[in-house]
């Protein structure tokens, strides 16, 4: 398979640029985190709700199926009544996790200055 040319980020066509508008979500970012912690791996809808404060159920339906689109999530259906739907992380999606814990880390260690700047401004 040959590798998908490397686009213009200043271009609004950008495939890049599009997938950037995906990925840089904080709710794409807690997702990630919490399937990559995840043990055995699979975490139930209601359970990821539970462990991302703040995220309405419709939010987490668009940020689980962008990523479940984009090949990052993987979903599973067990057919009981109700349907238990389980989600976990690709291998694509689990070497996602390294560059946004590196965000993540990034963010919380310069939270202060950001603050600081905004206070001032």
């Amino acid at each position: 398979m040959t590798p998908s040319p490397r686009g213009d980020l200043f271009d609004p066509a950008c495939p890049t640029r599009r997938l950037l508008d995906r990925i840089g979500t904080k709710w794409t970012s807690m997702v990630v985190k919490v399937l990559a912690e995840a043990d055995p791996g699979e975490v139930r809808f209601a359970d990821l709700q539970r462990r991302m404060p703040g995220v309405s159920q419709k939010m987490l339906s668009v940020t689980l199926r962008s990523l479940t689109h984009d090949g990052l999530v993987a979903r599973r259906v067990e057919p009981t009544v109700p349907p238990k739907v389980h989600y976990r992380l690709t291998d694509l999606g689990l070497s996602l996790e390294v560059p946004l814990a590196a965000l993540r880390n990034w963010a919380e260690e310069n939270m202060a200055a950001i603050d600081r700047a905004n206070a001032e401004a």
